[in-house]
């Protein structure tokens, strides 16, 4: 969530953010209304809470009709601060409740629009020329299933559509892809983290997925629990209602879990293959840090993601993605998107977002920095979503007989192989 006080001494900002994502701007005067109502209520509750001890000392002292007199006060002075008491409690849970509904401030360098209004920023690497070279390119199920590598027909069979088998030389190359990125975000100072895949409510609502992107997440209703979209929710939440030494910042985090999505506002798309399905692995990013530093913090995690397309040789540019494609969390959001042959475009493969203090708000994480404590920044970037990378690795390095070279980055991960060859049939 955003600080209170901006709020108050620049709603114009926090308007012209609204505006820019797209959401409503009249929450932002409810708001003001609400907090100006809490703040008022409080002083309120202190002024006669402060009258009633006063009155408290004076009742001993008194005797006869005074004594009454002063008894029949401090019961209407009772009855007072218990209606103040209430209606303190009900304006600051309104203003929490709005609060939350407000996304975070766009950064003034972000395109203001919708999906398509993205800035592409750079592009690296050329797609093949199939024609030129005289391939007529298969798209991934078409490869997964010549390298007996990906079942999608069983996998509907048994837990529906957009699910999947990874098998033989699919699994081994999902196994590689997690341990070749995990090797790049050791080398680069994280700390690597096996994660949670299930969450409280407070964690998934915390880092701002129940809003949103609240459609697209499974809830355990018997448990009270969440499967999380993406590792970033447990990172989030690791160092939640704590303070850390800002002495020891920044912390980097490097998580692998599964992750779960119902692909709910995704009727009919990408329903071919791998690409989009509900459940999937990565390897994602995250880091604490300061809010002085976010944004230097927010271009070392795209170059981490630059560094590890690279790797892969991947053809791929970088976006910076418009005010009202970012989702309520970050103030700035980069894609990087590679080059997927068969469908002739660019597709997200990784992301990174800067948050601010929007999650550490909402999670209690803090820093100390001497005497002084305040909300710290986080920021999160996917290394590796590894179904998508599995995609564009199969049909950017395929080959005319059906096979796939392998990037020299993963050939140590797949006990040297240099090509994954079909199999038999």
């Amino acid at each position: 969530m955003i600080d209170l006080r901006l709020l108050r001494e620049d709603p114009d900002r926090v308007r012209a953010s609204q505006r820019a994502r797209g959401e409503d701007v009249g929450i932002v005067d409810a708001l003001l209304a609400a907090d100006e109502r809490r703040r008022s209520s409080s002083v309120r509750f202190d002024e006669l809470r402060s009258e009633q001890k006063s009155l408290g000392k004076l009742v001993p002292k008194a005797s006869g009709d005074e004594k009454a007199e002063l008894l029949k006060k401090a019961g209407e002075l009772s009855a007072a601060v218990k209606a103040a008491d209430a209606e303190q409690d009900a304006a600051a849970e309104e203003t929490q409740t709005l609060l939350r509904q407000l996304g975070n401030l766009v950064h003034p360098d972000v395109p203001v629009g919708g999906e398509d209004d993205f800035t592409v920023l750079e592009t690296v690497g050329t797609p093949r020329d199939f024609a030129a070279e005289g391939i007529d390119p298969k798209d991934h199920l078409e490869l997964g299933e010549l390298l007996g590598a990906i079942d999608t027909e069983r996998g509907a069979k048994v837990s529906g559509s957009r699910f999947y088998y990874l098998t033989g030389v699919g699994a081994l190359l999902e196994l590689a892809l997690v341990n070749a990125a995990m090797a790049q975000a050791t080398a680069a100072g994280f700390t690597p983290v096996l994660t949670p895949a299930l969450v409280k409510p407070k964690a998934m609502e915390g880092t701002g997925f129940l809003g949103q992107a609240a459609e697209d997440v499974y809830h355990l209703d018997k448990d009270d629990l969440y499967l999380v979209g993406t590792s970033e929710v447990p990172l989030a939440a690791y160092h939640m209602d704590e303070i850390l030494d800002a002495e020891q910042l920044p912390r980097r985090y490097a998580g692998f879990s599964s992750c779960f999505r119902r692909e709910a506002g995704s009727y009919g798309k990408d329903t071919r293959g791998i690409f989009r399905v509900h459940q999937f692995d990565k390897v994602e990013m995250f880091v604490y840090t300061t809010p002085e530093d976010a944004e230097a913090e927010h271009q070392r995690l795209l170059e981490w993601e630059k560094q590890w397309l690279t790797s892969l040789e991947l053809p791929f540019r970088v976006v910076d993605l418009a005010s009202g494609d970012l989702g309520s969390s970050a103030t700035r959001k980069f894609d990087c998107e590679a080059w997927i042959p068969t469908q002739s475009k660019y597709r997200e493969l990784t992301s990174t977002s800067n948050t601010t203090e929007f999650q550490s708000r909402r999670l209690s994480i803090r820093m100390r920095e001497g005497k002084k404590v305040r909300p710290l920044a986080t920021l999160n970037g996917t290394l590796c979503a590894v179904t998508r990378t599995i995609v564009a690795i199969l049909e950017n390095h395929q080959q005319a007989d059906g096979s796939v070279r392998v990037p020299e980055v993963l050939r140590p991960f797949l006990g040297g192989r240099e090509v994954l060859a079909p199999v038999a049939r």
